[in-house]
């Protein structure tokens, strides 16, 4: 796997569940940190001495498939190397996460790798299949059974606690989330926030693990903050599309999604007025999440999903 930067920490959640559930092995190359979050790394640029270009430019020979993330391909410079020097008889791959370039012109993309016959292409999200309907949608995951991503026993007494861990603010409905919030205090309602803001991602694990409620966003998709929360056992409101409804139900293979739904502020303040008021309620949608991410979207179902990817190029 091969990126600028490691998007939301998904391509080393990936390349540990590869390794830890498939029998293929699965090596990550960035080259730049972006945010404050402290992701996990394996071959960062930055970080190799002569030993570990070493390293790197062994397995740039060796591997067998290329997995270029976001808008890397085989002419990012890596050091010393570039990936074109060692591309032949490689199968490449081309993973979309929704980087705003992507998003401003799928069509450039779509283009290239026409010309390339590049066929082998992945999205993160079911939204991004409209903008690149030749690709296959690539769920990401989280390690269920990791500390960090396990439920806790919560005190259900004292303010409802709000998790809301937007990395861009302007896009992620923060400014509705505050709105609701102030609409409910007002109305004597007892609600705490947890905004967590260019935080460590351990910390951030934590500190969502001690709420109640996680807000994603109402963009019409999920982001991984939706599945950290899920897999804590909060829970978790977003504002998906009837698209993005229909395409997890055919992954999941039930209709029966455990987000909340709030697709504008008002019903936001429907939902956490609902999640308030009534405890054993909120509890019940954490526990459904969590069942859901293990029934239906473990890391390892996810892991030998893109196993199978591989055997097929």
């Amino acid at each position: 796997m091969i990126a600028v930067n490691d998007p939301a920490g998904t391509g080393i959640q990936f390349c540990r569940a590869v390794n830890r559930h498939s029998p293929h092995t699965c090596r990550m190359v960035t080259l730049e940190t972006r945010y404050n979050h402290c992701w996990d790394k394996d071959l960062h640029l930055p970080d190799l001495g002569p030993e570990g270009l070493d390293e790197l430019r062994a397995l740039l020979a060796s591997s067998d498939v290329f997995h270029f993330h976001m808008t890397a391909d085989e002419d990012l410079a890596l050091g010393p190397f570039s990936p074109r020097e060692f591309i032949k008889g490689k199968a490449v791959v081309h993973h979309h996460h929704g980087h705003p370039d992507f998003r401003g012109d799928p069509d450039k993309y779509r283009r290239k790798y026409a010309r390339l016959g590049r066929r082998n292409l992945l999205v993160s999200t079911p939204d991004l299949l409209r903008l690149l309907p030749e690709a296959m949608w690539m769920p990401n995951l989280v390690p269920l059974d990791e500390p960090g991503y396990r439920p806790l026993d919560r005190d259900w007494q004292g303010p409802l606690r709000i998790a809301h861990s937007p990395t861009r603010k302007e896009l992620k409905n923060t400014g509705d989330l505050l709105a609701a919030i102030g609409v409910l205090r007002s109305r004597g309602l007892d609600l705490d926030l947890e905004l967590i803001d260019d935080a460590p991602h351990a910390e951030c694990l934590a500190r969502k693990q001690r709420c109640h409620v996680l807000f994603d966003h109402m963009q019409g998709y999920y982001g991984v903050s939706s599945l950290e929360g899920m897999s804590q056992g909060l829970a978790v409101i977003a504002g998906l599309s009837d698209w993005c409804r229909e395409k997890i139900a055919e992954f999941a293979g039930t209709d029966e999604l455990p987000w909340l739904e709030a697709r504008d502020r008002a019903e936001l303040v429907l939902r956490l007025r609902e999640l308030c008021a009534d405890r054993e309620l909120c509890a019940q949608a954490g526990r459904r999440g969590r069942e859901f991410m293990v029934g239906r979207w473990s890391d390892a179902r996810l892991a030998m999903r893109l196993a199978d990817f591989y055997q097929r190029l």
